[in-house]
């Protein structure tokens, strides 16, 4: 391995408990052993998913978040011991390999409770009617002092009482000796951290309370102390307790976050509190804190997209060995380098990794094998794992589908369905395929058909793989993206695949393989409008077209800002025209990425017109029409960034000339992002 790298593999202590080495499979919503969410089913694969990673040398595992109280009825998770019981022969399984799990509890959401329409209707029909629905609704809006909720500010959320608060406190102490007696080597409790309701009791913008619960530090902090205390009785000073913990809130005010590098007054938890806060809760009695920052309001530290530098965290983290003596873990787009880097020098003990086991479970042995460019990265792109939305209109929001995969990998369709995209399982009967397209779902069917035995060639019209990806990947940004181009071509020259280069198929008749896939992919979207010869598409932008000072970027979708955001970076001024009443308003597109973006191009001062129409593109501008009136923008360049529609010329003629074996795969069949791509490729290559 990396002379580096070898601290990673080295044990460190938790409280008693002896980890193998520095790796915390972080909790991670849809991760769950037990289901808090009733309404989305973890997956079937639970148990493969926490075994194969224990296997792979995982030292630590920490599951997704359970609360102690059920969403519906009131029962608390004490009561359900028949769920415990189910789980020890998991525990005992993962125990086999070495690995230690600690299971996370939470007290709840508090003012960030995520309501999607068909919950938010049936709060409202419950309280216009009266009839009593199966949620618990008088205990999921809750709060330390009466609040709006986070994503629908007209619903609010009433004040614990004391005697809740200490309801929770002994719930706490009662799940974690359920735990101990279960065979979990830990708990962590959740949290003070990211905003939910335990942390909205320690930051003086959410609690607001006059009794022993709110105004001075020690009785914000009160809470989390006796939280810890009740545990540590129940359960002896033996037993761990790690703490989920945001350094730091880097919160500018409600529904507002601060982005990285940026000055600001903290509304919630500074630096100096969040050290004074650490040292009191580690002599409360808390063995480990496993860290990050911020908060709903900023909820992008918490869960980083691909705007947030890698390791962003890790400047606040490091300074807490400063005032503990506990273990330390530091999660948030961590790499190996400067983890080990930092633990090497004190300021550490483990790295904290939660997505990048979503994409590769066999994470550690590449590391550990220096098969650095074997490793299928993550690109902070929560199309799977994450895909609650959130714009204009809409509070939050994630799609049935999209619920019922949370917690998944937009580019491991395996993770959660090991068993049903098994690679050992080859195709009854070896077939030629003919694969049109060479750009990722092209290229993700291709691998996977030849994986499963099959004789694939690839018909690609440019002189190389990848597609619109290419410009996708472009900005400085998407370091992750460009690793994965990396990996998958490796993918591909590494399988018996065929690539004809410069060939482009204008006719399905010359082809004879035994099955023809289109995946031509999408084209972009015009607008007819006067002077549109003078405007730049927005993959001939991000593919090296230079551009003035001065630019209008027509179309405030993802693409349209990210190209708003990287002009920004160039040094260039630009400005966003949007015809919809809002910008980034796109299913399944994470409110971490959306919400990072807008702070963003807030940060950066970025003008944006929303409900404005393009009119004509002119000599040294444009003119727009808005609500109110026509505007004429002076501007270098114009991009052009409208969204794409399907390319469907073979499509449609392809029926036509007496073919039967074709496929669709991709953006030809519907636009949508790198998930949907990978995953139908998925699905059809094991159909075939």
């Amino acid at each position: 391995m990396k002379k580096e790298h070898e601290i990673l593999f080295e044990p460190f202590k938790i409280g008693t408990v002896m980890i193998k080495n520095r790796f915390v499979l972080e909790p991670m919503e849809g991760t769950n052993m037990i289901d808090c969410l009733p309404i989305f089913k973890i997956g079937e694969d639970i148990h493969d998913y926490y075994v194969e990673r224990a296997k792979n040398h995982v030292g630590l595992i920490i599951p997704g978040m359970v609360t102690l109280r059920s969403m519906v009825g009131k029962q608390w998770l004490y009561e359900q011991k028949e769920i415990f019981e189910g789980l020890k022969p998991l525990l005992a399984e993962i125990h086999s390999y070495g690995a230690k799990v600690f299971l996370q509890i939470g007290a709840g959401w508090g003012r960030t409770f995520t309501m999607p329409l068909a919950l938010k209707e049936l709060y409202e029909k419950e309280k216009e009617t009266g009839q009593k629905s199966m949620f618990d609704w008088d205990n999921l809006l809750v709060a330390p002092s009466e609040l709006p909720n986070r994503w629908l500010p007209e619903i609010i959320h009433r004040p614990l009482t004391e005697g809740e608060i200490l309801e929770y406190v002994d719930a706490y102490g009662k799940t974690a000796k359920l735990c101990m007696e279960t065979g979990f080597d830990g708990v962590e409790v959740h949290a003070v951290h990211e905003g939910y309701l335990l942390d909205q009791f320690t930051t003086k913008y959410t609690n607001r309370r006059t009794d022993q619960y709110g105004g001075t530090f020690d009785n914000r902090y009160r809470f989390a102390k006796e939280v810890v205390e009740e545990i540590k009785r129940q359960c002896g000073d033996t037993f761990p307790v790690s703490l989920r913990y945001s350094v730091t809130s880097k919160t500018i005010g409600f529904g507002i976050g601060a982005v990285y590098g940026e000055k600001f007054t903290e509304a919630g938890r500074d630096l100096e509190e969040g050290l004074k806060a650490a040292k009191y809760l580690q002599d409360a009695g808390y063995d480990m804190l496993n860290a990050d920052n911020g908060t709903y309001d900023s909820w992008y530290w918490a869960h980083p997209p691909v705007y947030m530098p890698l390791n962003c965290n890790m400047a606040e983290v490091t300074r807490l060995k400063e005032v503990v003596e506990i273990p330390v873990v530091c999660a948030g787009r961590m790499q190996p380098d400067e983890a080990s880097a930092s633990i090497s020098e004190g300021k550490l003990d483990a790295m904290g990794i939660g997505r990048q086991f979503l994409a590769d479970p066999e994470y550690i042995v590449k590391l550990e094998q220096e098969k650095f460019s074997d490793i299928l990265p993550c690109i902070a792109c929560h199309n799977a794992c994450l895909p609650i939305y959130h714009y204009e209109g809409v509070g939050c929001e994630i799609d049935e589908e999209d619920g019922k995969t949370q917690g998944h990998c937009a580019l491991n369709p395996r993770t959660f369905c090991e068993q049903k995209y098994d690679f050992e399982k080859k195709a009854a009967v070896t077939k030629s395929i003919a694969v049109i397209g060479g750009g990722i779902a092209g290229m993700s069917v291709a691998r996977i058909a030849a994986i499963r035995g099959h004789e694939v060639t690839i018909y690609e019209k440019s002189d190389r793989l990848c597609g619109v990806f290419n410009a996708a990947a472009a900005p400085e940004f998407k370091e992750k993206d460009k690793e994965f181009i990396r990996w998958i071509q490796q993918e591909i020259e590494s399988l018996p695949i065929k690539v004809e280069y410069n060939c482009e198929i204008t006719t399905l008749a010359e082809l004879t393989e035994d099955e023809i896939i289109i995946a031509t992919g999408a084209k972009p979207r015009k607008l007819d409008v006067p002077g549109q010869e003078k405007a730049i598409e927005a993959t001939e932008y991000l593919l090296g077209r230079k551009v003035g000072k001065d630019v209008a970027v027509i179309g405030g979708g993802l693409t349209g800002c990210e190209i708003a955001y990287d002009l920004v970076l160039k040094g260039k001024r630009p400005v966003i025209v949007e015809m919809a009443d809002d910008i980034l308003k796109t299913k399944g597109l994470c409110m971490a990425n959306s919400s990072c973006m807008r702070d963003l191009l807030r940060y950066y001062e970025v003008p944006i017109y929303k409900n404005a129409k393009l009119l004509e593109i002119i000599e040294n501008g444009i003119v727009i029409e808005t609500a109110e009136k026509t505007i004429q923008l002076e501007c270098d360049d114009v991009i052009m960034s409208c969204g794409y529609v399907p390319d469907t010329r073979l499509v449609d003629g392809g029926t036509q000339q007496g073919k039967t074996n074709i496929h669709i795969v991709g953006d030809v069949k519907k636009v949508g992002n790198l998930k949907t791509a990978i995953w139908e490729a998925y699905d059809l290559a094991f159909s075939l």
